[in-house]
C-alpha cells in the first residue's frame, strides 16, 4: 500500500539471532520479503556499534540502527536524506557509569562487568568468537555485568544506581548498568525522522523482542511481537497496539510472525 510506510524494529540476541548459536538464517525468508517490499529493518539491541555494523553487513541491511539499549541512534549515509552518517547520542559517557560501579564495588557489591574482562573472557561468557567479543567491549554508554551477589543485595544495588541517576536492566544474558533511557527513546526519535521523510504516509511500526529490556520498545509499537525464548515468560507489556507471541523460538519465531504480519499489512 502507498499510504503507509512500515518500519520493523528488532532486538537481536534471542530474537532475530538464535540465543545459543547467534545464527539468523531461519529468518532469511522474512528478511528477503522485507527487503523486496522496501521496509527498513532497524536493529535495536544491547550490542555495540562495531558489533552491529558487522551484523548489518551479514544481514545485507543498510538502515539506521540503535546501539546499547538506546545509547545512540546511528543513521548511515544514504538514509533519510543524509549524505553523511549521523550519530545521535542519548547516553552519558561510559566513564561516568564506570565511576559509579567502582564506587559501589568498594561498598561490597559483587559483580563482574565487561570492564573487568579481556576479550577472551567476554568470549567465554557470551559464546562469541574472540574477534566479535572484542567488538562487544567497544562500548559508549552501557556496562553489561554478571551479578555475583544475593537477590537482596541486587535490589539494594539497583536502588543505589537509581540514586546515582542510573538504572539496571535485565537483558538476555546480562544485567546492563546505564543511564535513564532505553530502546524506546531512540526508536521514537527514528520514527519521527521517518515521519518527516515520509510526510504524506502513515508510519506503522512493528517491534520484536524477547526480554524485559524490550518492554518499552514493544509498548511503543503498533504491532508488538514477543518472541518465544529463555526470557520471554518474564516479559509482560501494557499499552501496546496489537500484541503477538511467536510459537517458534528466536529467528524461527521472527520469520513466522513477520510473514504473518506482512500478509495482513501489505
Amino acid at each position: 500500500m502507498t499510504d503507509r510506510q512500515l518500519l520493523v524494529f528488532t532486538d537481536l540476541d534471542g530474537t532475530l539471532l538464535d540465543h545459543h548459536t547467534y545464527r539468523f538464517q531461519a529468518a532469511s525468508p522474512a528478511l528477503e520479503r522485507l527487503r523486496e517490499a522496501g521496509i527498513p529493518v532497524i536493529l535495536n539491541s544491547s550490542k555495540t556499534r562495531p558489533e552491529m555494523e558487522s551484523l548489518q553487513q551479514q544481514l545485507g541491511i543498510e538502515a539506521p540502527f540503535i546501539v546499547e539499549n538506546g545509547a545512540a541512534a546511528i543513521i548511515p549515509a544514504g538514509n533519510l536524506g543524509k549524505d553523511t552518517g549521523l550519530v545521535v547520542s542519548f547516553s552519558a559517557p561510559l566513564e561516568e557509569v564506570h565511576d559509579v560501579l567502582r564506587s559501589l564495588r568498594q561498598e561490597g557489591y559483587r559483580f563482574r562487568g565487561f570492564m573487568d574482562m579481556d576479550a577472551a573472557e567476554v568470549a567465554a561468557v557470551t559464546g562469541l568468537p574472540q574477534m566479535a567479543a572484542a567488538r562487544a567491549k567497544q562500548r559508549i554508554g552501557t556496562e553489561p555485568l554478571l551479578w555475583e551477589g544475593s537477590a537482596d543485595a541486587l535490589a539494594q544495588f539497583q536502588a543505589q544506581l537509581q540514586k546515582a541517576g542510573l538504572q539496571l536492566i535485565k537483558g538476555g544474558r546480562f544485567y546492563h548498568a546505564m543511564g535513564q533511557y532505553d530502546k524506546a527513546d531512540a526508536m521514537q526519535y527514528l520514527v519521527k525522522r521517518y515521519q518527516s521523510w515520509y510526510p504524506e504516509q502513515q508510519i506503522v511500526t512493528i517491534a520484536l523482542g524477547d526480554s524485559p529490556n524490550d518492554a518499552r520498545m514493544l509498548e511503543s509499537a503498533d504491532y508488538a511481537v514477543i518472541i518465544k525464548g529463555v526470557n520471554s515468560d518474564k516479559l509482560e507489556i501494557t499499552g501496546a497496539g496489537v500484541v503477538l507471541r511467536s510459537q517458534g523460538e528466536g529467528p524461527v519465531g521472527w520469520n513466522e510472525c513477520i510473514q504473518s504480519l506482512l500478509k495482513q499489512l501489505l
